[in-house]
């Protein structure tokens, strides 16, 4: 059952909510800020072996206990910084899950620094398979498995499958014309 669908059976009109919000505002659609970006690597990071809804309740408390998703401010932090991550009771506190967001940032300042920005490197991987970029990951980042790449790739526009065509949120992303379509599209020119 597709995320689109398995939100109208839910019961709980809270969850419902919750789900509905991510699912209509933000999966799927290309996000064009660096910080965000990092942001979502870090909750994608952090929801492997959880279920989501566990991040989605979270996704305040992980804001302001990583700066903002601030890349510059979690490369900078320090092992006094790592201690009071692992004892926020308002994140996953998981030594090799903050481990990979402060080691990650540090590594995205260096794409930063190479390509101009995050979304710059991502764009000049583009277009790659699943594996392919999972491959990719595995090498740059730390945390970084198969389920973890391809949510964020799709949750950001970089492959499809975030919602099944007759969601009328598909549309809507259509309309930002996230990076899938336009691999699509170089597939059909040749």
């Amino acid at each position: 059952m597709s995320y689109c669908n398995a939100i109208e059976t839910m019961q709980d009109e809270v969850r419902q909510a919750l789900h509905r919000n991510y699912h209509d505002n933000h999966y799927g659609f290309p996000i064009h800020d660096d910080n965000e970006l990092f942001g979502r690597l870090i909750l994608e990071i952090n929801q492997a072996g959880l279920s989501w809804e566990i991040i989605l309740k979270k996704e305040a408390s992980f804001r302001q206990a990583y700066s903002n998703f601030d890349i510059k401010k979690v490369a900078a932090y320090t092992e006094a910084d790592r201690e009071r991550l692992l004892g926020n009771a308002g994140i996953i506190r998981n030594r090799l899950k903050v481990n990979a967001a402060i080691e990650n940032a540090k590594t995205i300042l260096k794409l930063q620094n190479e390509f101009g920005s995050f979304e710059k490197w991502l764009e000049h991987q583009h277009p790659k398979s699943k594996d392919q970029w999972t491959k990719l990951f595995k090498k740059t980042f730390r945390f970084t498995g198969g389920e973890i790449v391809n949510e964020f790739l799709m949750s950001i526009g970089y492959l499809p499958g975030a919602h099944s065509e007759n969601c009328p949120i598909y549309k809507q992303i259509l309309l930002d014309k996230p990076m899938w379509i336009m691999s699509n599209q170089l597939k059909c020119n040749k």
